[in-house]
């Protein structure tokens, strides 16, 4: 049996948007089509005798790369395609000297991923369910991003270790309604942004300090009264969790944050919500 590789196009996205399904995960159509269009020499689909059986995408943050979407259809998994799709990713990210390499596993995925050096960082607990009206939050008042992005990239870096800038600026002007910011004295403190899935709408990236994390997450709440959310916590951040604990919000599952190369360094008390398993 001989698996090729061979890079992803838009024509894909369904057949990517089937493994999805198939394994129950909260990507859109939108979600492919973002990471193509931020690498798209770094998404990668694996065929046996030209029939697609399983995809993977990369995306560059300056030194560190995030991968993502790693899916095999059910009847050819335990036959290699996994393997030769993270191999064939890192390959590409090792030949634009990525530093360092990350991603969210999940219980199936993470045999695969120990067998090739990654290892264990940290744990998110997803939370999920319908957001209730909370008592009036302040409002932040919309901003315009080019007035602030400056200051939200380099509150991102300086919080996650790596140059999300591109994504970040990509998912602001998808959807400039869920894009809020905190300041002081004119100083990015904290942002938020969200975006709609498959079956909830997932909050976050949430980056914030201790005042305005949870004023940034009871903003969402107040915006989002009625929806089914997911939020990606660190289990480590006790208050986060707490607060959406508050909400009615419960643990659903969790995903294990694992890295290949040398650790990067963050700063999880002020990351209140990842921005999802697709870009960290």
């Amino acid at each position: 049996m001989i698996i090729s590789v061979r890079e992803t196009t838009v024509a894909d996205i369904p057949f990517g948007m089937r493994l999805k399904e198939q394994a129950g995960w909260n990507q859109v159509e939108a979600d492919w089509k973002r990471l193509l269009d931020l690498e798209p020499q770094g998404c990668f689909v694996a065929e046996i005798q030209s029939v697609p059986v399983g995809t993977v995408t990369s995306c560059r943050f300056g030194d560190v790369a995030w991968i993502a979407l790693m899916l095999v259809d059910p009847d050819h998994r335990r036959r290699g395609v996994g393997r030769t799709l993270m191999s064939r990713a890192l390959e590409w990210l090792d030949f634009r000297r990525i530093r360092s390499v990350r991603l969210d596993a999940t219980p199936l995925g993470r045999p695969l991923y120990e067998s090739l050096g990654f290892q264990a960082e940290g744990t998110l607990v997803r939370y999920q369910g319908v957001l209730t009206a909370g008592a009036p939050a302040t409002e932040l008042g919309n901003v315009s991003a080019a007035d602030v992005f400056d200051g939200v990239a380099e509150l991102d870096r300086a919080v996650t270790g790596a140059d999300r800038a591109r994504f970040l600026r990509t998912l602001s002007r998808e959807h400039p309604e869920s894009f809020q910011v905190a300041r002081e004295r004119g100083r990015v403190i904290g942002f938020i942004m969200a975006r709609p899935g498959a079956y909830a709408r997932q909050i976050g990236p949430c980056i914030g300090d201790d005042e305005a994390g949870p004023r940034l997450l009871e903003d969402a709440r107040r915006r989002y009264a009625g929806e089914t959310v997911i939020v990606d916590i660190p289990q480590e951040h006790t208050r986060a969790r707490r607060l959406v604990e508050s909400w009615g919000l419960a643990p659903a599952r969790e995903l294990l944050r694992m890295g290949y190369g040398p650790r990067v360094q963050e700063d999880l008390d002020r990351l209140w919500a990842s921005a999802g398993a697709e870009k960290g």
